[in-house]
């Protein structure tokens, strides 16, 4: 039952509604079923911010570009996830201390990953990676004290991420399953998934591109059938097919432009249809063994019971909870 309010008296005033958001970043989803918070549908990846990784062939960010795109993330929505050799700590903890908006952040960081891999200064690195309680426990000292503050909102393990153009069938299963939120990076393929005029664009500014896992920063010939084929459900409505099959997911978007980062907010406008599902579903056969044909015959996708168990009786399958719908500005306002 909804219930109306005299806006007019004091007590309507103090409930009345905010205004709405500049943009869908500032719709605030619930994290997971077994979550109390709500965060933005999309966390800006940080990976790109810092200096510390451009010799790998990641680009570089120094800190003035950086804050530039916090700022510009900030002004729609305050979710991040970090990395990149602690520089993106250092920067992030000194711009929301100079803000003074630490508590208006949700911030997520992660170990596992050797964070003194490249410190001459250290000698023995055994203990900077992997799982143990120990590297943990040095982990998240050291987080604290680069981000300066006095705790950290997610703390995520960096051996159970799911990324790539498909997110592995035994992550993605296990984690709608067991009431946990999904978090996809490099749905772009590190930016190898663009159209042709955008790699002519690229070779001929000289910008490139990234070249960290393969020194030839050019598509291969599947990464353009690829391409090619996202890019016929991209001309009909304009966006990613990651956040409208299942709700609890929230896609981790990255690089170093304020405009490259913006053009991804406009996705969460739009909305697929059950066609455009189906067609994106047949890209399937288009990704090599290599990049793992998943779904597949054991794992499943989670919309129907796999053949393991149709094979051992007759099922009534229990509908999957439903992706939540981009609304309308005169929805939202109701």
């Amino acid at each position: 039952m909804s219930v109306l309010i005299d806006t007019s008296t004091p007590w309507g005033k103090y409930w009345a509604p905010l205004p709405l958001p500049a943009t869908k970043l500032g719709h605030y989803r619930l994290l997971s079923p077994n979550a109390g918070v709500h965060v933005s549908p999309l966390q800006l990846g940080a990976m790109s911010v810092g200096d510390q990784w451009s010799d790998i062939g990641m680009g570089s960010m120094d800190k003035e570009a950086s804050f530039k795109l916090l700022d510009a993330y900030y002004n729609n929505a305050p979710d991040c996830c970090l990395s990149q050799d602690e520089s993106s700590e250092q920067f992030i903890g000194e711009w929301a201390e100079q803000h003074g908006i630490r508590d208006q952040l949700f911030i997520a960081t992660k170990y596992t990953t050797n964070f003194k891999k490249r410190d001459a200064n250290v000698t023995q690195k055994t203990f900077y990676g992997g799982n143990s309680s120990k590297t943990m426990h040095i982990s998240v000292e050291a987080s604290l004290k680069k981000l300066r503050t006095t705790y950290i909102d997610l703390l995520v393990s960096g051996r159970m991420e799911c990324h790539g153009t498909v997110i592995r069938a035994r992550h993605y299963s296990h984690g709608r399953a067991e009431g946990m939120a999904l978090a996809p990076w490099n749905v772009l393929a590190g930016g190898r998934l663009r159209d042709d005029a955008e790699e002519q664009r690229r070779r001929e500014t000289g910008e490139k591109g990234r070249t960290t896992f393969n020194p030839d920063w050019e598509r291969n010939e599947d990464e353009k059938r690829m391409s090619a084929a996202l890019e016929k459900v991209a001309n009909e409505v304009g966006a990613s097919t990651i956040t409208a099959e299942v709700p609890y997911v929230f896609p981790i978007i990255g690089g170093r432009k304020v405009e490259h980062l913006l053009s991804n907010v406009e996705a969460l406008d739009i909305a697929l249809t059950d066609e455009h599902i189906a067609t994106w579903r047949v890209l399937f056969h288009l990704i090599p063994v290599s990049h793992s044909k998943i779904p597949g015959f054991s794992k499943g996708d989670g919309s129907k019971y796999t053949q393991w168990i149709l094979g051992s009786g007759h099922f009534d399958y229990q509908p999957l909870p439903q992706p939540i719908k981009p609304k309308s500005k005169s929805a939202a306002e109701n």
